[in-house]
């Protein structure tokens, strides 16, 4: 086996291959977009390489074939808030072979000590936590787009390893037909009827203006949580863009009190019920296919992101906001289900809107960290 970093575009190539190998038969797996992962290590086209680094490796056999990659970040931002100095792995591939996914877990790590880094965290993703981030270990089927698939026995290989796990993240689901419980319903309805309260859908035309307004709001509703480090413009603008090509307005919503930006919650269609067709190939097949599928509809939504400032969190605006995207969508007759991904087992408030709402159980992801001195690999 031979560890080589990803610096010519056949490397490139072969580290985007080795998805495509491994989950050859994996009937449950959606390739992400070549051009996704190919941003996360773009500086034009991710942000985060102003305050922070990164780099990646491919694992081939004799004959060049791909056997597994990795990838290892800093995030100067981030790295220095907690006990130790931290990085992290992620885009982490890997044949059923525990000395393949200890050599790819080494090579970051060594990576990450040159830099000073005493631990790593991983599997995560060199920009927001919204993509690419956390290890599933419960609810092996098809992802929403944006969440990590990966195969039952990399759980194995990290624990073995010495990664610990931080925190759970839990992904629940509504079916769009079934009703709201009684108590949620009748909490928005009088919510929405309050003196000063206002509900407006996302506008791409204004799209500098709701974005100026979720970071208003997303950096007030975060502020308390351990190791938070502000949202910038610049990453939320560069998200918004992003959506762009999938977003429904009205499925975006914010809410004001007396003008005042106070809450939101972002859902997008989920763009894998598109992707699925074209094997992560935006090429010109793969962009009509995306344009024929998109044409066609897709049956799931995903809630990607929430927040209400801290002050306003028992006013029951996220009610009223999910009232009025249900009053947007049943009508269309499209949409049967609604994800809402993911929330950390730490975030009481959120999980206990999921359960208010009537939401089931869908998938568990794991964040871990591996404290490097605490044994030898």
């Amino acid at each position: 086996m031979t560890i080589t970093e990803v610096t010519t575009k056949k490397q490139k190539e072969l580290f985007l291959d080795a998805g495509r190998v491994i989950y050859m038969n994996d009937l449950n797996w959606i390739c992400p977009l070549d051009n996704d992962i190919e941003a996360v290590f773009d500086p034009l086209k991710n942000n985060f390489h102003q305050h922070g680094k990164c780099t990646r490796w491919v694992l081939t056999d004799g004959q060049g074939k791909p056997l597994g990659r990795i990838a290892a970040f800093i995030n100067n931002d981030k790295a220095y808030n907690y006990e130790q100095p931290t990085g992290g792995c992620g885009f982490f591939e890997c044949i059923n072979n525990q000395e393949a996914a200890f050599l790819l877990f080494n090579t970051a790590k060594q990576w990450l000590q040159q830099y000073g880094m005493q631990a790593m965290d991983g599997p995560i993703n060199f920009g927001e936590n919204d993509n690419f981030w956390g290890l599933l270990v419960e609810g092996f089927k098809p992802a929403s787009y944006g969440m990590n698939y990966n195969p039952p026995y990399y759980r194995a290989f990290f624990e073995n390893y010495g990664f610990e796990t931080q925190y759970e993240q839990i992904t629940n689901f509504l079916r769009v037909a079934d009703p709201f419980p009684e108590r949620f319903t009748k909490i928005a309805t009088w919510v929405s009827q309050k003196p000063g309260y206002e509900f407006k859908h996302f506008r791409v035309k204004e799209m500098n203006k709701f974005a100026a307004d979720f970071i208003e709001i997303y950096n007030d509703a975060w502020r308390n949580f351990d190791n938070f480090v502000p949202i910038t413009y610049a990453t939320i603008l560069e998200s918004f863009q992003k959506m762009k090509p999938l977003l429904d307005e009205k499925l975006i919503w914010f809410s004001y009190i007396n003008g005042e930006p106070v809450s939101f919650v972002v859902i997008l269609p989920d763009a894998n019920q598109i992707i699925k067709h074209i094997n992560g190939k935006l090429n010109l097949i793969g962009k009509l296919k995306f344009l024929y599928y998109r044409w066609r509809g897709v049956s799931r939504m995903r809630a990607i992101v929430m927040g209400t400032k801290q002050k306003y969190q028992k006013h029951g605006l996220e009610s009223a906001m999910f009232i009025k995207v249900k009053e947007y969508v049943l009508p269309l007759n499209q949409y049967e289900e609604l994800e809402l991904s993911w929330v950390g087992d730490f975030n009481e408030k959120m999980m206990a809107l999921h359960h208010s709402m009537g939401g089931k159980f869908s998938k568990r992801h794991l964040t871990m960290r591996y404290v490097f001195n605490q044994k030898a690999v």
